[in-house]
């Protein structure tokens, strides 16, 4: 009996993605033009590693349901635990505290990077994405938080999303004034509290009916499984949603509650923060958020950005528990289909907001902060949408054909002309005859192939076949006979003179 070797099955792990050649080109370019923004704001790049000391990481852990915090962890052999980074701003914080004392202050950084949550998959939800951060560190005034609102403003703008987007912005300290009106002051509630910020951040995912649900005893997700609930009563759930400006079910009599028409009621930034202020006097609320939010809409407007770019929104929450003051959303408002066939607006691509403890938790000194983070692939995905990123895999390289076993070294020796004068190129390396050569160049986007065989030897010439306008020249044949007799986009140039002939077909085609 001969054993069949038991095959291991090709699996994707749940909640991961391959990445293709033209999802990278696409999101490469992307990056390209947010840098350029950053570096004009004088932001500075730093890289940290993908794993963190776990205590590094601390308490500020993303949204979870699962045992093990949300974050994926190792053992070392030092008996000390690791985790890989599941946001870019825990690590920037030991970066800072590390090397405090050689650092400029305020210190200005960017980052784009992989992260990591330990978290359930879903549609739309992996757990590992790309962030790309900005964060001024050692700046307590609001001037950093409206900075970093404008430069997120600046950055759709040369995404080109001028006029889809709005830069949302709330204030954790008016937060957790109406937390405590809704009876969740002290320490003692503070896991509840935390249960309903990151309930209420979840409404461009759950819908109304779902934040109810989160904000009272339970919720049953697609899956089946229960998630724990802030346990609060019908009328502070509903005193909650009507704060947080949210649409609430057509004919609930909070559709009438002052605070839900302080965004449509227009009027500037300032306006809002005045209605908002105005309202909430009789709830007690601390009100050294309403000052900060009345400094950041004056910066904004006198800098020239209006509602329409940048807007005061007590709808933006922040789901992560290290925020301390102001905090902000980049929203794009144009129309996509969901998965149940209904027009929604395409929702947050990104956020931030103040996070002043987050450094002092490795240092004696009070450290301010504040950050903005991009969500890379849903941006990319909306820029897409949109017009503004190509999808397709980008032009592969020139490749030169074997048609003779035996003179390889010749078409290496092509092949290392074209390399030498800048020209990506390649030899095919496989054992196929010339039809699966040119299957070949197809799939690897080739913008042009170069042919010797014996006859163009003999005359010292090689055969060149532009691709790119080959595949439109064959669109008007509709026999394959014919169109391999017409030889469309193919001509013949001198040996000695490849690099130049290729140089022409590449230039006709716009490849660079």
């Amino acid at each position: 009996m001969t054993d069949t070797k038991k095959l291991i099955e090709p699996r994707l792990p749940r909640g991961f993605e391959d990445r293709l050649p033209g999802d990278i080109a696409a999101v490469d370019q992307m990056i390209a033009r947010i840098r350029a923004v950053y570096e004009r704001y004088g932001f500075d790049s730093v890289e940290t590693p993908l794993f963190e000391y776990t205590e590094a990481l601390g308490k500020f852990l993303p949204d979870t349901d699962r045992p093990n915090a949300g974050v994926f962890s190792l053992l070392d052999d030092d008996e000390q635990w690791l985790s890989l980074r599941y946001d870019l701003t825990a690590p920037l914080a030991r970066y800072f505290a590390q090397n405090y004392d050689r650092l400029p202050k305020p210190f200005r950084s960017y980052r784009a990077g992989y992260v990591f949550r330990n978290e359930k998959p879903g549609p739309g939800r992996f757990r590992q994405f790309m962030q790309f951060d900005a964060d001024t560190v050692g700046a307590a005034g609001p001037e950093a938080d409206a900075e970093m609102c404008m430069m997120m403003a600046d950055t759709m703008d040369a995404l080109g999303l001028a006029g889809k987007y709005v830069v949302k912005v709330n204030n954790r300290k008016v937060l957790d004034g109406v937390l405590a009106a809704l009876g969740l002051a002290g320490e003692a509630h503070a896991q509840t509290r935390l249960t309903v910020l990151r309930a209420l951040d979840k409404l461009d995912r759950l819908g109304v009916a779902g934040v109810r649900e989160l904000l009272g005893v339970q919720r049953i997700d697609e899956s089946g499984a229960v998630v724990p609930g802030a346990g609060l009563k019908e009328e502070l759930i509903r005193f909650a949603l009507a704060y947080s400006a949210l649409a609430v079910e057509e004919g609930d009599d909070w559709t009438e509650q002052p605070l839900l028409r302080l965004a449509r009621e227009g009027g500037s930034n300032e306006d809002i923060v005045a209605r908002w202020r105005s309202y909430f006097a009789a709830e007690h609320v601390p009100t050294e958020g309403f000052a900060e939010l009345e400094s950041i809409a004056a910066l904004v407007s006198a800098a020239g950005y209006g509602t329409d770019r940048i807007r005061i929104d007590p709808s933006v929450v922040r789901g992560l528990e290290y925020y301390t003051g102001a905090v902000f959303e980049v929203e794009l408002t144009f129309p996509v289909t969901n998965e149940k066939g209904q027009q929604v607006v395409f929702g947050s691509v990104g956020g931030g907001g103040r996070y002043d403890g987050l450094v002092s938790r490795f240092r004696p000194e009070p450290t301010p902060a504040t950050g903005f983070s991009i969500g890379v692939s849903r941006l990319a995905q909306a820029l897409k949408l949109t017009g503004n990123l190509a999808g397709e895999a980008p032009t592969g390289p020139v490749v030169v054909l074997v048609m003779d076993r035996d003179q390889t070294a010749r078409y290496q020796a092509m092949v290392a002309e074209l390399r030498q004068a800048g020209i990506r190129a390649e030899m095919y390396l496989g054992s196929s005859g010339m039809n699966a050569q040119m299957k070949y160049a197809n799939r690897r986007n080739a913008p042009a192939v170069v042919i010797e065989g014996s006859q163009e030897r003999e005359q010292g010439v090689v055969t060149i076949k532009d691709m790119i306008a080959g595949a439109e020249a064959a669109k008007a044949f509709t026999d394959n006979a014919e169109m391999r007799a017409a030889r469309p986009a193919q001509f013949n140039a001198p040996r000695d003179g490849l690099v130049a002939a290729v140089r022409r077909v590449l230039a006709a085609e716009g490849v660079e």
